[in-house]
């Protein structure tokens, strides 16, 4: 090697030295700054802020680590009148959850009555709207009652704690279940523009009214910037929209000139539906439970119950989990050519045939619609007639009594409403299940949240027995429910 070559090698060598020096610590260092588990962690997402306290020309991001949602980040608002509060306090008292939920209810008028006064300490607190006739004169409004309620989401924004990240709005009579909505909402980024709820089931409302708009006894739920947004313009908005007589339709409006659209939600129900519910609820959509409405509107939901204690039975099954609630599972006693259908938290069906799920998701029309209307479509989902077919009208049970066992299982009994009084179907002729009075079912305690499957399950059922048990289970793969 000449002269001239030695010093360009050694210098050559020395900088990629000092180069695999830097880079190294440089490594280190950024790892200590980001640790990869937090770029990863699925408990927890990130939001980047500018800090305020550097100018604009020297503007640095501040990442905070938002934690999971729970209750205290949700507020409720409830719009009802003094009149109704009297018979529909213990719907809302079904769910409320003293010094837990946060909320408050909106009364037209101060409450009266020994009923009411003084006031439950089990029932929301309650405020009185602000000052409607001074509202309507100020917007020249055409319906006091749209106003109150549109503006009431300004009042519980007005009234909201530091850290909420949901509003839900809803009626008097609006039946929710907590513990689904934080689960649900908490898959959701809260600080960005969502506006959730659910469409009629009446399928002429919403073509009356508008596919775009949340049914308001269901629930609306705004994340925060939204409801704060709403809150901001919503006097300009009773302006612009002065002619509505509908307040779901103006809250929607609203919205939509803000930049939102909805996002509907399966497991929110406006229950725009009449007469037994039960069809209906024996067969729910395969999502989580958030809400039911219109409980006035409808039989009660338990036989030998009113309305109220009807509230207090389904929540009472809620409180040992919401996660299964309604939720539907199918399974099969072969030897018998029975098939069980199983609404968790409600009720059980014993069909005298094998019947395939794609069939019996689809709920009996024991109900009617809304309106009076003769021709169809009348729903916004599909449906089975009522049929008095031994082969095809199930023996229908109803929830009982809950309780966890000593292996950690949920144990829901159902019990036989009343004789089905419709012979026997010709393929179960020697095991006609007329003679079964009770169902027992276990299910896991743990909660189900992510519902991509539904769950299957096992009968344990000795020929003459009044009893049949179901063991809940994870369905195996490729396991076909037909």
């Amino acid at each position: 090697m000449s002269t001239f070559e030695s010093p360009i090698v050694i210098w050559f060598c020395k900088t990629v030295l000092i180069c695999g020096v830097v880079l190294y610590v440089a490594t280190i260092v950024f790892l200590n700054v980001c640790p990869s588990s937090d770029l990863i962690s699925s408990s927890k997402f990130t939001v980047s802020l500018p800090d305020n306290s550097q100018s604009n020309a020297s503007s640095t991001v501040t990442q905070i680590s938002i934690s999971d949602t729970n209750i205290s980040h949700l507020v409720f608002g409830l719009l009802g009148s003094e009149e109704a509060w009297h018979h529909r306090k213990p719907y809302i008292e079904s769910w409320w959850r003293p010094n837990v939920t946060i909320g408050l209810l909106l009364l037209d008028v101060p409450p009266q009555g020994e009923d009411l006064l003084p006031w439950s300490l089990n029932s929301p607190p309650y405020r009185l709207s602000d000052d409607v006739p001074k509202l309507v004169n100020e917007t020249n409004h055409v319906d006091p009652r749209v106003l109150r309620m549109v503006h009431g989401i300004m009042e519980v924004v007005r009234e909201a704690h530091e850290g909420v990240r949901w509003v839900i709005m809803g009626d008097d009579d609006s039946i929710f279940f907590v513990d689904n909505m934080v689960d649900i909402l908490g898959q959701y980024d809260h600080t960005k523009y969502y506006y959730f709820g659910g469409h009629s089931e009446f399928i002429i409302a919403n073509s009356f009214f508008s596919f775009h708009q949340a049914f308001g006894g269901a629930g609306i739920i705004l994340s925060y910037p939204l409801a704060k947004a709403f809150a901001e313009n919503v006097m300009s908005c009773l302006k612009r929209y002065a002619h509505y007589k509908s307040a779901d339709k103006t809250t929607m409006s609203c919205t939509a000139d803000i930049g939102v659209n909805l996002s509907p939600l399966q497991g929110m129900h406006q229950i725009d539906l009449r007469g037994d519910l039960s069809g209906f609820l024996s067969s729910h959509p395969k999502s989580l439970l958030m809400s039911l409405h219109h409980f006035d509107t409808v039989e009660p939901i338990f036989p030998s119950m009113d309305r109220a204690q009807s509230a207090y039975h389904l929540q009472n099954a809620a409180k040992f989990d919401q996660s299964r609630m309604l939720q539907q599972t199918i399974c099969f006693k072969r030897a018998n050519n029975w098939t069980f259908s199983v609404s968790w938290g409600y009720s059980a069906h014993i069909y005298e045939n094998i019947m395939p799920r794609s069939l019996i998701q689809n709920p009996i029309e024991t109900f009617k619609p809304w309106g009076n209307i003769t021709f169809p479509p009348h729903y916004l989902f599909d449906t089975r007639n009522f049929s008095w077919d031994p082969c095809e009208a199930p023996h229908m049970y109803f929830l009982q009594s809950i309780l966890k066992t000593r292996r950690n299982k949920i144990l829901t009994k159902y019990t036989r409403a009343w004789p089905r009084g419709k012979g026997v179907c010709l393929h179960a002729e020697k095991y006609p299940a007329e003679y079964v009075n009770e169902i027992h079912v276990y299910s896991p305690a743990s909660k189900r949240i992510q519902i991509d499957r539904c769950e299957c399950c096992d009968i344990i059922h000795k020929a003459g027995s009044f009893k049949a048990a179901i063991k809940y289970r994870e369905c195996r793969i490729n396991e076909i429910i037909a």
